[in-house]
């Protein structure tokens, strides 16, 4: 049996996990794969199955494009369609065209380690050493993709030994029952992590904070989703209890969800505390589920404006960095001055047409750039299923 794996031409920072496991399944099986990326005319190798995989929903038009092109191209093959978007909105998806659109994941997968001789640039392993989550956020596409909850007491079964660096995609790694003995056996391993999902923030404990002293962990992902009380109280302690242990504090990044539940005001509220607490703030702009254009949604009856989310936009080029908002003297003071959002977020009239105008060239020097933080380590994941 022959097999093309897929991918189509959207942007990722990361391989397609389900596309390398499915190729080791069927190497395994004696099968003979070909791997390509988008469009390509594929003239020694006439495949019986064709998988292509999905990312974002609003990456719909390169998937569809690929459905199309390779069914053309190989009108005898079996075309699959997963991923991401093919389990969120899988009848649209099947309007595609392709033969079979498969929702969720694979269990036979989870146990197989990924090939990553089809990505010769990539040196890290991808793991899940669970599925699901303790909670149910509505923001969340968790629920939806994975909706039975699942744990791993070890992950060295998936881990390919060239490398030493993994990045985990648990979707909630301290809401598992056996994270003592998965953070046992990174240390033991001496592994460099990457929590790529986050940390739970309202689950670190003391007992959390201490077991990953020794662990090297760059940089620790959390997230700020709500303005209340209980939340403020979980993250103010999370950030202190890191710190405790040894942490530094400006390797702490903390998203901010933004244009959902919450209002302009709670936003600024929100990044204020975070620089204040001496750790990044990086503004995550909610997407619905189902969204099949990104950056169209606009939460109005929580007091949101196409105003307010560009001048998030615009400062995040201006007087962030990477996309965030680090602790820089001159921002906290900005932001502890500010009576409101647009205080908080209004920058200079723009005085030039060229990349950054006069004004926000003032802006930056009020502000103190400061060049501590690597621009790959502020960048925000993107993953396929």
């Amino acid at each position: 049996m022959k097999v093309l794996l897929v991918e189509p031409k959207y942007y990722t920072r990361y391989p397609p996990l389900g596309l390398l496991k499915l190729s080791t399944f069927h190497k395994n099986q004696g099968n003979e794969v070909r791997f390509v990326r988008g469009l390509v005319l594929v003239t020694d190798f006439y495949p019986d199955e064709v998988n292509i995989t999905s990312l974002f929903t609003w990456s719909w038009e390169p998937v569809w494009e690929c459905v199309q092109f390779y069914k053309s191209l190989f009108p005898r093959a079996h075309v699959r369609v997963g991923g991401i978007y093919a389990s969120l909105m899988p009848e649209h998806a099947k309007k595609s065209g392709a033969d079979e659109v498969f929702v969720g994941t694979d269990d036979a997968l989870d146990s197989v380690i990924p090939d990553y001789d089809l990505v010769p640039e990539w040196k890290a392993n991808l793991v899940f050493t669970s599925r699901g989550c303790i909670r149910k956020c509505k923001f969340c596409a968790v629920p939806a993709l994975e909706p039975i909850k699942s744990a791993r007491k070890s992950f060295g079964d998936l881990l390919d030994k060239r490398f030493n660096k993994v990045i985990f995609w648990d979707n909630n790694f301290f809401g598992t029952p056996n994270w003592r003995e998965i953070l046992d056996e990174i240390r033991e391993r001496e592994l460099t992590v990457d929590f790529n999902q986050g940390i739970d923030a309202r689950l670190v404990t003391e007992d959390v904070a201490e077991r990953l002293v020794g662990i090297n962990i760059s940089p620790i992902r959390m997230a700020y989703d709500t303005f209340n009380a209980n939340f403020r109280r979980a993250m103010e302690r999370a950030i202190r209890l890191l710190g405790e242990a040894g942490f530094r504090k400006r390797n702490m990044m903390v998203y901010v969800l933004h244009n959902f539940t919450d209002t302009p005001e709670d936003f600024f509220f929100r990044v204020r505390d975070l620089v204040n607490w001496g750790v990044v703030a990086y503004p995550m702009r909610f997407e619905p589920l189902q969204s099949l254009e990104k950056n169209k949604y606009v939460a109005k009856p929580n007091g949101w404006t196409v105003a307010h989310l560009n001048l998030i936009a615009r400062a995040r080029r201006v007087i962030g960095y990477g996309g965030a908002f680090p602790p820089y003297d001159g921002l906290r003071q900005k932001l502890n001055h500010a009576s409101n959002f647009n205080d908080a977020f209004k920058l200079r009239p723009a005085s030039d047409s060229g990349g950054r105008t006069e004004g926000a060239q003032a802006d930056l020097i009020a502000m103190g750039e400061d060049h501590e933080f690597p621009s790959h380590r502020l960048r925000v994941r993107s993953k396929a299923a």
